[in-house]
Order: C-alpha cells, then structure tokens, then sequence
C-alpha cells in the first residue's frame, strides 16, 4: 500500500509549469476572447438602452393644423418656432384631411383651432404610439394654458383592448427576430460555425425557409385566437412574421459564414443591442435621439414593428419601405451566405492545390 502511494501520482498537484500554466490550462485564449467580446455586448447593450430610452424628447412631431386663413399661419409658425423643435406643422384644409393624415401615417396628431370660442380639439392615434399621443397631448396644453384657452384630446384611433398599451406589434416581432437569428446560430453550431460549402449553405437556407412559415403562423396564432390582441389580420401577419423570420435568420446566416464565432456576436449587436431601442416599440422614433431615431427602420426589429402596426392599425399605410428593408435583409442575406461559401470552397480549393502540386502529400478527395 505504501509502495503504490508513492509511487501513484497525485490527484491535486500542480501541472508542470505551476500556477500560470494551469491558469493557461483552464483559461484559453479563446476562452478570454469569447469572455471580453461578452462583456463588450453586456456594456454595449447597457449604453444603447440607456442612451435610446433615458430621457425621451420630440423631436419634429408631424402635426396637421386645422384653422381659417391667417389664425393658421400663425398657429403653424407658432408651434414650427418652438424652442428645441419639438413639432414639425402643417397646414390642411379641413377636419376630414386632417384625420386623413393620420390614418395614413403623415401626421401623429392634428390640430383643430375653434375661431368662435376659447375650447379647441388635438385628434391623435394613440395606436401609432401612446407615448407620442401623451406628448403631444402634454405639448397642446402647456400651449393652451399660456393663451388661456383649453384642449380636449380625441383619439381617433386606440390600440385594440386586448393589445393594452399598444405594445403587442414589438414584443411579436421581437420574438420573431430572436427566433430568426438563434434558429441560424444553432444550426451552424451544430456543425462548426462555418458552413463548408453552397450545397450545405443552400440546405440550411431552406430549413430556415420552413422554419419562418411556421414561426409566421404561430406568432400569428399567439396575438390572434389565443390572446385576441391583433386580431383580424391572420395572413397578412403570417406573411409579416415569415419575411422577419427568414430575414433575421439569414442575415445570421450570412455573418456567421463570413465571420465565424464573431458572426454571431455582430448578430446580436445589430438585432439586439442597435435594433430593440430604436425600433419604435417603446418610443416612436420622434422621441429618439438622432442615432437611435436615424437606424431606428433600417434594421429587421424597427421594420417589422412598422409593418405590422400600420398594417393591424393603419390599412397598411406607410408600409412599402419597411416591406423593402426587410426584403434586403432576407435576399441580401442569403446571397452573402451563398457568396462566402464559394469564396471558403475557392480558397479551399486552391489551399489544396498548393499541398498536392509541391509534392509534399497527395491530394485529399474533395470536401463535402
């Protein structure tokens, strides 16, 4: 027993090297970069929420005002002078355009000056936004008190009871997009985060087809029969929740095969970290800061926000560009993927090529 002791190794020493070599042991380079590149979303996404959300201010609110002759100039050079430029006015011609406005997502609130008495009317959508209708809704009484006169705020168009604060069209879409891009990132993991070729490539994006549909139907299902919050418009938000799906998945797709591990970290910071804040879920993007209000529709998040809002609330007004956001998102993705396979597959290629002609070994069979 003696003997075996001492001559067995034991389980609690050290590696050769010492302590910094089992720290090497344990913590990898990779490991740290993977770790840093963790902290840097964490802190990312800690700034851009903050910076998006902590302290909302309008900015150019589109107004349409309703008044005879010259009371409406000076109403529309009054709240255009404004001081920080919180409402952006317009003169129409009557009530029924300015509703028009509205409902076709050129205007967030109208303005409707009585000339024969001291009481006059905003009409807003609070569908469109409830914060936006509170601030503008604030920003006509603080007015109306200065003049003494008084407002009364009409909303023209609520969200549906079951949507509460209108915030069911984000959280949807939301759920779409992190289905999207996780959907891409574990198939990719399941096989190393790059693809080898377009025959692979080619596969996944057609899963990823499949798995879109079934992820429009189902949100589509989720905010109609179950929880009767959008309801009424089943095959349009199936349609919406596909192009979402498949556009967040692609992208994913694309970033991963060009980028490897660091694919999915971009992923995350565009949908994630850049898109969820200006997106126009919380706060419209007239509430925004410039950055945040700027990119707000340029990405997945932002776009399928818009689209489904004003397609549940609005006839599809004001929907053709997120349509074509997202559809660039969806083509442009898989045509990258598709690209930077064949760039990988060329590579390969000729890698092996150098190997089998300077006479080193024979040439391995072709990959895949």
């Amino acid at each position: 027993m003696r003997a075996m002791s001492a001559e067995s190794p034991s389980t609690s020493a050290a590696p050769a090297g010492g302590f910094l070599a089992e720290l090497r042991d344990a913590v990898s380079f990779r490991a740290f970069g993977l770790v840093l590149g963790g902290l840097l979303i964490q802190l990312a996404f800690t700034v851009s929420y903050l910076g998006a959300f902590h302290s909302p201010t309008p900015h150019r609110i589109p107004v349409a005002v309703v008044a005879p002759g010259e009371a409406s100039v000076q109403i529309v050079a009054k709240l255009n002078g404004l001081d920080g430029d919180p409402v952006k006015a317009t003169a129409v011609a009557g009530e029924s355009a300015a509703r028009e406005r509205i409902m076709d997502r050129r205007a967030d609130a109208a303005f409707l000056f009585n000339a024969t008495g001291t009481k006059d009317t905003l009409l807003v959508a609070s569908a469109g936004g409830p914060s936006v209708s509170q601030t503008a809704s604030q920003l006509a009484q603080r007015i109306e008190a200065g003049q003494k006169r008084q407002v009364v705020v009409t909303d023209i168009r609520a969200p549906n009871s079951g949507d509460g604060r209108g915030m069911t069209s984000f959280y949807l879409v939301l759920g779409w997009v992190v289905g999207g891009y996780l959907t891409a990132t574990i198939m990719n993991m399941s096989a190393g985060s790059r693809p080898a070729n377009r025959h692979r490539i080619t596969i996944r994006l057609a899963v990823l087809g499949l798995y879109a549909i079934v992820s429009g139907v189902a949100g589509a299902v989720i905010v109609g029969p179950v929880f009767d919050a959008l309801s009424g418009h089943f095959w349009a938000l199936t349609g919406i929740g596909t192009l979402v799906v498949f556009a967040s998945a692609a992208t994913s797709l694309a970033l991963q095969t060009l980028l490897g591990m660091l694919g999915t970290g971009v992923t995350i910071l565009l949908f994630v970290v850049l898109g969820n804040p200006s997106s126009g879920g919380v706060y419209p993007s007239v509430l925004l800061p410039g950055f945040w209000s700027a990119i707000g529709q340029a990405l997945p998040p932002g776009a399928g926000t818009t689209l489904v809002r004003n397609t549940v609330y609005f006839g599809a007004h004001a929907t053709s560009i997120a349509w074509s956001v997202l559809a660039a998102y969806a083509v442009g993705g898989a045509a990258v993927a598709l690209v930077a396979a064949w760039w990988r597959e060329r590579r390969k290629a000729a890698a092996v090529g150098a190997v089998g002609s300077d006479g080193s070994g024979p040439d391995p069979a072709p990959a895949g």
